[in-house]
């Protein structure tokens, strides 16, 4: 954790910002996997993180801004938890660390929570993602379930979006040595995968990376020959000669900062020519977006400066034509690109993605109902101290191009017997992480390896080992 300024300073900005009533955080709580002391890897919540650095199950905060009083609330260790789990600290030595000098139980919390409600004073919480926590604000609150969301407040989500935005030098370092570990996780794919390796492999290998490191991951491995599905957690295909390999990994460090990257090179030595063409389009995307980045753009604007160049460079391979700037308006390159080129990052992969995208990547407006802008995660302006990832691939799925030829969608703009040829093509993706500055942009971590010359470098050295 951080020094117990730290988190004071933190907990002083957002009752500030929040102003009045009473704010609630609630902690994670240990979750079964199949009965009650088989749980699934503990992982605190992100905001209690934030502003507590207490990384252990069972626990709630309450501040209150009228007050000026900050509240930890939870159980210690029995005897026989000490048995199996070994010494902890206690609650009030825990609390002490991170500048809380007040604690209490659970119960004392509800008693609290309760007079609160009587009162008919506010109690601002945030939306909850995990079915214990709604059930403890249905018992604590008396509010449905299926209101809880509606009912999240507002000026809570907005006052830690506001401090979490912006990464302090702390969390910086933190964030750059997940990086440094994610390149790591990269390197190692790269040297390791052989035609007749299965992906399971591979993801296994990169994974043992981020263990050692003293980590975890910051969200399941995508470690595919079928990179044309985004989100592609599938394990069981074999890789064979011809085939692209889609890596997109990352580690999640002890502080539980994460890192984002993604990866895609050949099974063979070499790229073919083909390939090369794809992943040069890409790749030029990617350097485009990555030289837009400066503090006061849009990110929406970064995203259709890569949008731009993905069309162009598909025109000049032919498999689009017309303007390049009408059927980027209209949409017509999402058939190649049908996401967005990046998300905020930090202590959530997707960072704050549980407070809702329209805060987080939106500052509050309205986003697109555009197929592929719709799916745009940040279009917000920026500001120094963002961390984000540029990601900028073209994907080749047969479904969507089955669908879009019937339809006849965007004939002007898609030539659709050039893009046959390249229907079982798969996909293309690759992934930085960049920090807004005062200036423009810095790349967090040290450099992956991503031209093609270093990839294929790599690549042949393995080739030659195996």
């Amino acid at each position: 954790m951080f020094a117990a300024a730290v988190y004071e300073a933190r907990r002083q900005r957002l009752c500030a910002q929040v102003g009045s009533g009473l704010i609630l955080l609630l902690g994670n709580q240990e979750s079964p996997m199949n009965y009650a002391d088989n749980t699934y890897p503990f992982r605190q919540d992100s905001t209690f993180l934030y502003f507590f650095g207490l990384d252990t199950p069972g626990l709630a905060a309450l501040l209150d801004p009228e007050a000026g009083t900050h509240c930890v609330f939870g159980q210690d260790l029995t005897l026989d938890d000490i048995v199996w789990m070994g010494y902890q600290p206690s609650l009030e030595q825990r609390c002490r660390q991170v500048g809380i000098t007040q604690h209490g139980t659970l119960t004392a919390l509800e008693e609290v929570l309760a007079r609160a409600v009587a009162q008919q004073r506010a109690i601002h919480f945030l939306p909850p993602y995990r079915a214990e926590n709604t059930l403890r604000l249905q018992r604590w609150l008396g509010l449905n379930p299926p209101d809880l969301a509606a009912q999240a407040s507002v000026p809570l989500i907005q006052g830690v979006v506001a401090q979490r935005s912006l990464k302090g030098p702390e969390e910086i370092a933190q964030i750059e040595q997940a990086v440094g570990v994610s390149v790591d996780m990269h390197v190692a794919a790269m040297r390791l995968a052989q035609p007749g390796m299965s992906e399971a492999t591979v993801a296994a290998a990169v994974h043992q990376v981020a263990l050692a490191a003293g980590g975890g991951l910051s969200f399941p491995i995508i470690a595919t020959v079928q990179g044309q599905t985004l989100h592609n957690h599938y394990h069981g295909n074999q890789l064979n000669n011809g085939d692209l390999f889609l890596l997109d990994a990352g580690a999640e460090n002890a502080l539980h900062y994460a890192g984002d990257l993604s990866s895609t090179f050949p099974v063979a030595p070499r790229f073919t020519e083909q390939q090369r063409e794809i992943y040069a389009i890409t790749l030029a995307a990617h350097r485009a977006a990555a030289g837009a980045l400066r503090p006061g753009v849009k990110y929406l604007d970064v995203h259709q400066t890569a949008c731009r160049t993905l069309a162009q460079g598909l025109v000049d391979l032919g498999l689009m034509k017309g303007d390049v700037a009408a059927a980027v308006e209209v949409g017509a390159h999402a058939l190649f690109f049908p996401c967005g080129t990046g998300h905020m990052l930090g202590l959530d992969v997707h960072d704050m993605e549980d407070l809702g995208e329209r805060y987080v990547g939106y500052d509050g407006q309205a986003r697109s109902t555009q197929f592929g802008l719709k799916s745009l995660r940040l279009a917000r302006e920026l500001q120094p101290g963002f961390v984000l990832t540029i990601e900028p691939g073209l994907y080749f799925i047969p479904q969507l191009i089955d669908r879009w030829r019937a339809e006849q969608r965007f004939t002007e703009f898609i030539n659709y017997a050039q893009v046959e040829r390249y229907r079982n093509f798969g996909g293309i993706r690759n992934e930085e992480n960049y920090l807004i500055t005062t200036t423009g942009s810095r790349l967090l971590g040290k450099p992956k390896p991503m031209t093609l010359e270093e990839v294929e470098a790599i690549r042949s050295t393995t080739a030659a080992h195996a």
